[in-house]
Formats: structure tokens, sequence, C-alpha cells
């Protein structure tokens, strides 16, 4: 009768004393190598923000000292600038800026997300002078927005481009709904490239023996674009759409130019925002911009986690150990 030999187990690997050290001094290393950048960061990102924050808790009132007879501003902390916000005659413009924004940031990008993919799909296309092609649909983007604002105020003027092309007599920049498109479609030619360029870059890494198979495989054009394009490019479009998504949030600077400033209908957060602060409503500005940026953090967040936008490279998809 025999009997079966059980191996001895190895004995547990351990990491020595001298390893260990190791890898201390690689990550000391690699924490005074990211100091700087850290540092960096913590001023010019950090502090803002605390700063900012601390703000939007402080609470001025004018009036005149009963002692000295002199006009006076008294400073406390309390909640009474983000009270404000929802309540009362400024209830009113907030949501409607808070309105403006939303519908520029959801009507905007989905535009700019077909017109970008459509730009990325003739420009993976090989044919000739497609790099003269792809250098001048990055002109709108590489020219800076108050330029950009200020051009497009001069095709939207009474007697512009725009009103004599569609032989109306709009007046696209004073208040109304029209205002509201020239801003759109100013921001929509500005920086549809930008998506068309994240997409083109989704779409140069897909292999093209993929292609060859669908053919193969009898896969017609908008079969082989929903099936095998889109969802082979869908991380790098994903991407564009969130940092597009981020930006327009706190659009600022071309409804100021294009339009004017506090106008009803293209009023945004960040306009609002500054215009509390151009009349030295500090606390109320900084409470305003506080909301802008904890409304961006949602988004971003939301956005993140349901979508699964790769921000850093390795997946957020991943299973959790």
């Amino acid at each position: 009768m025999t009997t079966a030999v059980q191996a001895p187990t190895p004995p547990a690997r351990t990491v020595g004393p001298m390893r260990q050290d190791r890898r201390r001094g690689v990550g000391r290393f690699a924490a005074l190598l990211l100091s700087p950048t850290v540092l960096v960061l913590a001023l010019v990102i950090g502090y803002p923000i605390v700063s900012a924050l601390r703000l939007s808790f402080q609470v001025t009132h004018r009036g005149i000292n009963p002692t000295t007879g002199m006009v006076e501003n008294t400073t406390h902390v309390g909640l009474a600038n983000y009270a404000g916000i929802f309540s009362g005659d400024s209830a009113s413009q907030f949501w409607n800026a808070f309105w403006n924004t939303t519908t520029f940031t959801v009507a905007g990008v989905a535009i700019e997300t077909v017109i970008g993919v459509a730009m990325a799909l003739i420009m993976h296309k090989a044919f000739r002078g497609r790099g003269i092609v792809r250098a001048s649909v990055l002109v709108p983007w590489a020219i800076p927005t108050a330029i950009s604002g200020l051009l497009w105020k001069w095709i939207f003027q009474s007697d512009g481009i725009a009103n004599t092309v569609l032989h109306t007599h709009v007046l696209w920049t004073t208040e109304g709904f029209h205002a509201w498109g020239a801003v759109l479609i100013a921001d929509v030619w500005k920086t549809a490239p930008f998506i068309g360029l994240l997409a083109l870059a989704g779409l140069q890494v897909i292999p093209g023996e993929v292609y060859e198979a669908a053919k193969v495989d009898g896969s017609g054009p908008w079969r082989t674009f929903f099936r095998i394009t889109l969802p082979l490019a869908r991380p790098a479009l994903v991407v564009a759409v969130l940092f597009r998504m981020l930006d327009a949030l706190r659009m600022f600077d071309l409804p100021f130019v294009l339009i004017g400033a506090h106008k009803h209908s293209v009023e945004t957060l960040s306009t609002f925002a500054w215009y509390e602060a151009s009349n030295l409503r500090y606390g109320t500005a900084a409470a305003y911009s506080t909301v802008l940026f904890l409304y961006i953090a949602v988004v971003a967040f939301v956005f993140v986690k349901v979508l699964g936008a790769d921000l850093i490279g390795r997946g957020v998809e991943g299973k959790k150990k």
C-alpha cells in the first residue's frame, strides 16, 4: 500500500529590510519630484477656491454709525449670501442665469458633437489635400474667444452679413431668443473643431482589419458606424464631450463680448457673478461662484460615473479588488 507524499509548501516570501528601505526611498524621491507641481496647484487652484469659499460666508451691511454719524460697513459670518440666491429678488435672476447656462451647455454640446464627429469622419478619409483641410478646420478653435465674439458681433449687426444672407432685419445682439441663438451659433462655430480633433484621435486608433472584416461580413456604412466606429471611438469622444461640457458651464467671454453685460436672454452664472462683483458685492459674487463650482463638480462626477469617462488612461470601469 502506497501513500501519497505531500510536497512541502514553500515558505512565504518576505520582504527584506533592504527592499523595504528601497521602496521608502523611491516613495520619498517621487514625493520630492511631485512637490513643486503640488505646490503650484495648491497656490493656483487650492488657495483661490478656499478664499472664495471663505468670502462667500462673509455678509457685509452698510449703515450709519450712531456714535460718529459716518457710513460704515459691518461684516459678519453667515448664510445670508446663499439664502439670497434662492429667495427674494435675486432668485428669479439666478434661475434665469442657471437656465441659460444649462441650455447653452446641452444644446451647444449636442450640436458640436454631431458636427465634430462628421468633421472627424471627413478628416479621417484618405484624399488629396487632407492636411490642408485638417489645418483649416482648426482655425476657428485657435482664434481667441474675445476675437471670435467681435467677429460674430459684426456678422450679426443690423446691416451685417447674417441679415443680408437671410434677407431679414433681425436685431441679433438685443434681448430675445435670437440673441440666445446668436451666442449658440458662435459657440458651435468655435468649439466644434475641438470635439472633431479628439474624435479624429479616437478614429485613428481603430485597426483597419476591423473594417475589412465588417466589409467581408456585408456590413453597410450605417451599421459599421454604429456597431464599430462609434463604440471603438467612444472613450476619446466621451472625454471630449466632458471637457466641452465643463467649458460651456463656465461660459463668460463669448456672450459678454457678443451681446453685452447683464442681458437677460444670455446671462449665465459666470456673467451674473461678475455683475455682482463689479457692483462691489463680493460676498454674493463668491456665493454664486461657489454654487457654479458645485454645479460643475456634480455634472463632472455624474458624467464620469454614468458614461465612464477614462480621464487617466487606465479605465474607470475596472472591478474593485
